[in-house]
């Protein structure tokens, strides 16, 4: 069902299209009537003999025959029968791809049905009103126009209740999710299909049931709920085998194929992307080696072959193209390109016998991309350059034809791509242009970002700045605009997010960035750093901030896979201004060859700059192997050695300002493997003393997510929970932690009315309740826990299960019934980030932003020592009785075990996420 295309609108959009139209012939028998009777004089038989002729693919004869029987019913007056065969003739010519006089069919039929001269009894001509609506909404889809799809449908499925038609409105309330998808608006087709499970449960399997599971399955698959679509998905294809369908078969197959293909792109690590600078929407991406994931090259052999059974068992063409489009995709990932090439060819045969349609051409355009991708791969000549091109242009001519603007769109700027990789700049701009156009007429925002994207680096390889500039940010407010929908818009997004969302706003803060005379500069400062400040950089840096800002916003809205999190309402600047005039945030920025940082002081109207020239794999290996050392003890001399060169290329260039604006704390809003590294460990060689020794530090995932407050002392109190005991829980095994119940009475005797929760009642259910019932200011869950980039291995070990980072919502929501103010403080001791994971934090950054508390602290890794112990006390002591902020008591703290014992293994894996104050 779903090929990856790299950014083709893809999903539920093309192949489910093609299933709504066997979704419609299942009821085919009430839209042909039969009746014995002479075939040439009697239009009964001639549209019996037309709907013998549909199913067994005879559409030119079929439609023939039933032309003479609307001239029949015509000439006798009977107008619900001339319009029940307008409808069947709509439904032959949309499959001979005729939409256009589909189209005009199907208009006929409805104005025959809403005049009030028809005569026939209610119901008979309310079901045949509601067969023609629904046929309507399926042409509208087909035709690109799904929001006109949508109110068709719900109009069909009133009508359908009307006429007390439990079937019918069913498979309206299907059709609706799945116009839904194609629009985007994948959370509202979830609940609509979830609505329809108790209709379901009511009824014996049929293929409305089935139909209803695989959309269900679709869409939770495109919303990363993985282990449940595979689950419903494998009741759909049950339900399917039973009743002997093959094209449900198929279906069902092809979708258990994208969430196995789903499931191994999930397994895959995302590594730093350091071809981002030339990334544009339809570039094939650099093969990533997968031997070293083992597990994901299951799930993609699982896949292709649930998409070869797929195309062997389905009797439509255009299914079988689909699953094989699925397959060849595969097939490049794995590197197996002679069996891409065959597989290439026959799917190029295929596609000659299809008409057009939108899910047509989406498949030419696909297929073009993918030949692309293996002439790329192994420099083959066949086809020839010119012949992808001309197949492209097939594919524009075929969309203007049937009036598809969105696949005319996109056939446009994917010919627009082939020429700019074949270096016509004047072409590639040219088509872009045409594309764009097309698609901004048409509200099509999830290809007017593709092209705004492409024409912004084509004018860039122009060495056209401002202009190039100009089309980078409207690409920008084009995604701002996709929020809500940029997780579900189409899955390549999604699943390729590092792919089609991150090189944008890199692309574009590197623009915004590079300094005009950048040779000469490389050239004087190889190993210095650099301030630029001018007007003209003075706005870019502005641009550059509120890029990386949203960059931050959306990567963890990947993350959760849907737009959950809300801007504050105040500006940026205000939070260091107004609210606390003694911190300064930095931005470092990890780019291709060099590393950005933008600087924000308190009461400073411009925007320190400075740049060091690093190219990103230095930079790379130095954070790694800083990272590495310091999970190991005793390695304090290696870890200086590394973090003095992180301290000379972050805070070296404006160590010497940050006195004078009498900065004490530091917020970091981090970048890339950056993140892995606590700030509190970089060194000072010249002073000999680690930052933390100078300065708090808080790191925040974009300020516009933090809404910086001083802790309210008076009302101080904990819920302390944690597991000490040796323990497995859904299948994984954990150690003992004997400091737990220490741990846990420290933080009890420091800070008054505090409840504990330990192993046995450390349960899910109890830490709800306790919320609940009482409005606490800290939360310190003392346990196991892992961050990963994938929120399904991102978790805190409770007594009875994992509570997985989507459970801190809930908890958030008890707690927003009971009291209106947020936990001021959640604490994670004992956690840590997932070994190779290089996104890891993206993990820690969303348990912090989904449970809603002000500020969270926890750990990189995981210290069973008495360390652990001794800086919490030392935290709570600072909080309870002191009027110190968070960030400092946990500096404090800090401070204290270093000065006993300076290696960071012990005291450098805390760090404070959000609310510094």
């Amino acid at each position: 069902m779903k090929k990856n295309l790299k950014i083709l609108p893809r999903g539920a959009k093309t192949i489910l299209i093609f299933f709504v139209t066997l979704l419609l012939v299942c009821n085919i028998y009430s839209l042909f009537p039969t009746h014995a009777a002479d075939i040439l004089s009697n239009p009964q038989a001639l549209v019996e003999q037309g709907r013998k002729l549909y199913e067994t693919g005879e559409l030119t004869r079929a439609n023939t025959i039933l032309l003479q029987a609307v001239q029949l019913f015509k000439s006798g007056g009977d107008k619900l029968g001339e319009a029940m065969t307008l409808s069947n003739l709509s439904l032959v010519a949309k499959k001979l791809g005729e939409l256009n006089k589909a189209e005009s069919y199907i208009a006929q039929s409805l104005e025959i049905l809403t005049k009030s001269e028809v005569r026939a009894d209610n119901v008979s001509r309310l079901e045949i009103l509601a067969e023609s609506l629904d046929i309507q909404g399926q042409i509208q889809l087909e035709l690109g126009e799904a929001e006109k799809a949508l109110n068709t449908w719900k109009l069909a499925a009133n009508t359908y209740d009307k006429a007390k038609n439990e079937v019918g409105v069913t498979r309206c309330l299907i059709n609706q999710s799945i116009a839904q998808q194609a629009l985007g608006m994948y959370r509202q087709a979830r609940a609509n299909l979830e609505e329809i499970s108790p209709r379901l449960e009511k009824q014996s399997d049929s293929l409305i049931k089935a139909t209803a599971l695989r959309s269900l399955g679709d869409v939770l698959q495109l919303t990363g709920d993985l282990d449940n679509s595979t689950k419903i998905l494998q009741q759909s294809r049950d339900i399917a085998t039973k009743l002997q369908s093959p094209s449900h078969i198929s279906a069902a197959l092809i979708s258990l194929g994208n969430t196995q293909l789903a499931l191994g792109k999930r397994e895959v690590v995302q590594d730093i992307n350091t071809t981002y600078e030339q990334s544009t929407p339809l570039r094939c991406k650099t093969n990533q080696n997968l031997t070293k994931y083992p597990l994901a090259i299951q799930f993609y052999n699982q896949a292709a072959q649930s998409y070869i059974e797929a195309a062997n068992i389905s009797t439509s063409p255009l299914t079988q193209v689909q699953a094989q489009l699925n397959q060849l995709d595969i097939q490049q990932k794995l590197q197996q390109w002679s069996e891409a090439q065959k597989l290439s060819s026959q799917i190029k045969t295929k596609l000659n016998t299809i008409p057009p349609s939108q899910a047509s051409i989406y498949a030419q355009i696909n297929l073009a991309q993918n030949s692309i991708c293996l002439k790329q791969a192994t420099a083959a000549n066949n086809p020839s350059w010119k012949e992808i091109a001309q197949s492209l242009a097939i594919s524009i001519q075929q969309a203007d034809k049937i009036n598809d603007k969105r696949s005319q769109a996109f056939a446009l700027g994917a010919l627009g791509a082939l020429y700019l990789e074949n270096k016509d700049i004047n072409n590639a701009q040219k088509l872009t242009e045409q594309g764009l156009a097309i698609a901004i007429a048409n509200n099509a925002t999830d290809i007017t970002y593709l092209w705004q994207w492409q024409l912004g680096y084509i004018l860039k390889a122009k060495g056209d700045v401002e202009n190039a500039i100009n089309s980078y940010k409207e690409t920008v407010n084009t995604l701002k605009d996709l929020r809500n929908d940029l997780v579900a818009l189409n899955p390549d997004v999604q699943f390729s997010f590092r792919d089609n969302v991150e090189p944008v706003y890199r692309q574009f803060v590197d623009l915004l960035l590079e300094p005009e005379n950048q040779k000469s500069q490389k050239q004087l400062h190889s190993a210095l750093s650099t301030q630029h400040s001018t007007l003209s950089t003075q706005k870019n840096l502005r641009l550059a901030r509120e890029a990386i800002e949203g960059l931050q916003l959306t990567e963890l809205e990947n993350f959760f896979r849907e737009a959950c999190l809300l801007p504050k309402a105040k500006q940026i600047d205000d939070i260091v201004d107004k609210i606390d005039p003694a911190a300064a945030v930095i931005y470092p920025i990890i780019l291709k060859d060099r590393l950005e940082i933008i600087v924000k002081l308190p009461n400073q109207a411009e925007l320190r700059h400075y740049t060091t020239y690093k190219p990103l794999e230095e930079v790379e290996s130095v954070l790694e192997q800083l990272q590495k050392k310091l999970r190991e003890p005793d390695r304090t001399n290696d870890i200086k050695n590394l973090s003095q060169q992180v301290y000379s290329w972050m805070i070296k260039p404006i160590e010497n300002e940050l006195p004078t604006q009498k900065i004490k704390t530091l917020v970091f809003v981090l970048d890339g493997s950056l993140r892995n590294i606590p700030m509190a460990v970089l060194y000072d060689a010249t002073q000999k003393q680690y930052l933390i020794q100078k300065y708090a530090i808080s790191l925040a995932p974009g300020l516009q997510l933090i809404d910086p407050k001083p802790l309210e002392r008076k009302e101080l109190n904990a819920l302390a929970g944690g597991v000490s005991q040796q323990m497995k829980v859904d299948g994984r095994s954990f150690s003992s932690l004997e400091n737990v119940p220490a741990e846990l009475q420290k933080i009890l005797s420091a800070i008054p009315n505090s409840k504990e929760l330990l192993n046995q009642t450390f349960t899910k259910a109890n830490v709800q309740n306790q919320i609940q019932r009482l409005p606490y200011t800290v939360v310190h869950m003392a346990t196991h826990g892992e961050f990963s980039s994938n929120a399904d291995k991102t978790f805190i070990l409770a007594w009875e299960k994992l509570l997985k980072v989507k459970d801190f919502d809930n908890l958030l929501r008890l707690r927003e019934q009971s009291e209106s103010r947020p936990i001021e403080l959640l604490v994670l001791s004992a956690c840590q980030t997932a070994t190779g994971d290089k996104r890891a934090t993206l993990g820690l950054a969303g348990i912090a932003v989904r449970a809603g508390a002000r500020s969270t602290l926890a750990t990189l890794w995981s210290v069973d020592d008495n360390s652990t112990a001794e800086i919490m006390i030392k935290f709570y002591q600072a909080l309870a009785n002191t009027n110190v902020p968070k960030a400092e008591a946990l500096r404090l703290a800090q401070v204290s075990v270093l000065t006993n014992d300076e290696n960071p293994y012990l005291w450098a894996p805390y760090v404070l996420v959000g609310n510094w104050l």
